[in-house]
């Protein structure tokens, strides 16, 4: 695989059972480029280990008067030079070519497995660590691909050269083939206790950036409570947290790095003591002592490949546990369809059954774990009084549950049975903090659509005519809206314009089913009012689910769901349930305990009083009005509006 191939047609399956079984599975999916590394790397420290060799021929042909050997000498130079430098060219391509191939690998995975798990995937592991693993941790398993690539062949020429000096001269030869492998290896016991104190170091270091983060996100909050100084102090002492283990960290891998110089020159003084000793006693030619010195000398510097190698393995382990541990995760998914059973779905959970766009399922959503049934073709309202619930409820009705459980049935058809891209062709999610990527308007609505709802008609529904405004004041030189750009996550524009935008694009794309989460919190009532009613227009004949307790939404549903501690309690319409079902009335109306307790407060003889039934009436009255007025307020405004336009 060359750089200019990329991204790969199919990363393959990982092996993420742990961190090393993570990198040696990268090393087999690599072994082209391993085995390519090797031979340029073998080219270019063979050549430079022979360099020695050329010398001590040379000066032995000096003291034998020898011009013939000299000039063999001087054309064996000139050759390991040669190969030396073109050895080191390629050496160097092929190992850079691991190493990006290697995180374009990973990074692949990791892409992938975010798609696969959707938003399932932030719940079961921090944003935070999916960030890290995807930048600096990919970066430090690429690096030990790189460094693999180069020891190798260092090893191996150590190998070559300490048999080699055995053959050419064995009792200097026998002295390099034992200390070398002392000095290669002398690091190792030192290795276990850097890797910790590196791996201290870097979760200091992230709990430093995660509090900076935290301190920079709620800066404004921070500043009106006078809380500031608190939270700097607090990244004051973690950054000296961070600068005490990366010290300590330091010394470690100083201390290793000493060794690595220490022990090859005592090993260059011994080769000398002992080759002097020889040759006095004639046992030993000056080129041939030179020659052994000379190469000791010259195997240093592959022998720094081993420091090396052992810096991007203690660095790069814990980087691919991580990722190891976030492409482990696993879609949830159960075996069990329980196709159209259950309470509800059993009643008029029958449905128009049919086939959809390209032979998806199309009809009834039925989730069997709560009960709660999505009729095709209508708008559903589905009140949770907990909005974590209500967002883990969405995500099942999606196909992309955090937890493994019973699959959500579409016309009966569990969506865990379906390919992943047709369960997500077929049910569209909009979570209530959707997210928008930076660039154009045009890139933004730049997504897989039925091509039956335009642009300017999504735009118009979400009530989006302000928020093209802003932009193009805010894009020089953009006069047509659709080339306004939008900044990182829509930094520039308020949360109610965020999920309208968001808005407009869940309904350009126009799904089978669309599940939306609290679309509209972040609006004011007479937008949320004009954004009901264009909802329930544009998305006719098409099954929309809707999680929300606002009264204005809830007024055009055609079917509104109760769920309560997991289950369907209610099932109706707005105003009926607002006067027929206590805790439905508590969550929309923001009923408090007091008011409930009239509802339910017995006279003497267990039955209410005359004052106690005037009571209720007052309150009940009290709040359809309150009811009345929230609901219906926005149409009647607009109404009024149309009218004097009409008469002016």
């Amino acid at each position: 695989m060359q750089i200019q191939d990329l991204p790969y047609p199919d990363p393959g399956v990982p092996d993420a059972r742990s961190g090393p079984r993570f990198l040696w599975w990268l090393f087999r999916n690599q072994l082209g480029g391993q085995l390519k590394s090797l031979a340029w790397g073998l080219l270019h420290f063979l050549s430079i280990s022979a360099l020695p060799l050329c010398v001590g021929v040379a000066v032995q042909a000096v003291v034998d008067h020898s011009g013939r050997r000299l000039a063999l000498a001087g054309g064996l130079l000139a050759l390991c030079c040669f190969g030396s430098a073109l050895g080191d060219t390629f050496l160097h391509r092929t190992a850079v070519t691991n190493w990006i191939t290697a995180a374009a690998r990973v990074q692949q995975l990791l892409a992938h497995k975010a798609a696969n798990l959707g938003s399932a995937l932030t719940r079961r592991v921090a944003a935070g660590e999916v960030v890290a693993v995807s930048t600096g941790d990919v970066e430090k398993i690429g690096w030990f691909v790189e460094a693999w690539s180069r020891f190798t062949a260092a090893a191996v020429t150590i190998v070559v050269v300490c048999a080699g000096l055995v053959v050419y001269q064995p009792s200097l030869g026998a002295v390099v083939a034992v200390g070398l492998p002392v000095v290669a290896l002398a690091a190792l016991p030192l290795l276990p206790r850097a890797t910790r104190r590196a791996d201290f170091q870097r979760e200091k270091a992230g709990r430093a950036t995660e509090l900076a983060s935290d301190t920079v996100a709620g800066l404004r909050v921070l500043r009106g409570i006078g809380g500031e100084e608190l939270f700097l102090d607090r990244y004051r002492r973690a950054s000296q947290e961070v600068r005490h283990a990366a010290v300590r960290s330091a010394r470690m891998w100083s201390l290793i790095a000493a060794i690595q110089v220490l022990l090859p020159g005592l090993l260059l003084i011994a080769i000398v003591w002992y080759g002097v000793h020889l040759a006095e006693q004639g046992r030993v030619e000056i080129g041939e002592l030179v020659a052994v010195y000379s190469s000791v000398m010259i195997l240093t510097y592959p022998l720094r490949h081993f420091e090396e190698i052992a810096m991007a393995y203690s660095f790069s382990r814990p980087s691919a546990t991580r990722a190891a541990r976030v492409l482990s995760l696993e879609r949830a998914t159960s075996a069990e369809g329980l196709r159209g059973e259950g309470s509800e779905g059993s009643q008029d959970g029958g449905g128009s059954r049919g086939s959809g766009e390209e032979g998806l399922p199309n009809g009834d959503l039925y989730d069997p774990a709560t009960g709660l049934l999505a009729p095709s073709g209508r708008l559903t309202a589905v009140v949770c009084g907990d909005p974590d619930a209500a967002g883990l409820l969405a995500e099942r009705l999606g196909g992309h549950p955090s937890e493994a459980g019973t699959s959500v049935l579409l016309d009966g058809v569990p969506l865990d049975e379906l390919p992943l891209d047709s369960a997500r062709t077929a049910v569209l999610v909009q979570d209530k903090d959707p997210v928008l990527l930076s660039g154009t308007l045009r890139d933004l609505l730049d997504v897989p659509a039925s091509g039956d709802v335009g642009a300017e008609e999504a735009l118009t529904a979400a009530q989006c005519a302000d928020v093209l405004a802003a932009l193009v004041q805010g894009s020089l030189g953009a006069e047509d809206p659709m080339d306004a750009r939008i900044t990182e996550r829509g930094r520039s524009l308020s949360g109610g314009q965020r999920q309208r935008l968001a808005l407009a694009r869940s309904l350009y794309t126009d799904p089978q089913v669309l599940v939306l989460d609290e679309p509209t919190s972040a609006v004011d009532s007479h937008t949320e009012a004009r954004i009901a009613e264009a909802l329930r227009n544009l998305r006719a004949g098409r099954t929309t689910v809707v999680f929300t307790s606002s009264p204005l939404l809830l007024d055009h549903a055609d079917r509104v769901v109760l769920v309560h501690e997991g289950e369907v309690t209610a099932v109706g319409v707005h105003r009926e349930l607002v006067r027929k079902e206590p805790r439905y009335r508590a969550v929309v109306t923001r009923e408090t305990d007091e008011e409930a307790a009239l509802d339910d407060r017995p006279n003497d003889h267990g039955a209410p009083n005359e004052h106690d039934v005037r009571n209720e009436h007052d309150v009940r009255n009290q709040r359809d009005a309150l009811h009345a007025h929230d609901a219906l307020h926005a149409q009647d405004v607009l109404h009024e509006l149309e009218e004097i336009e009409e008469t002016a």
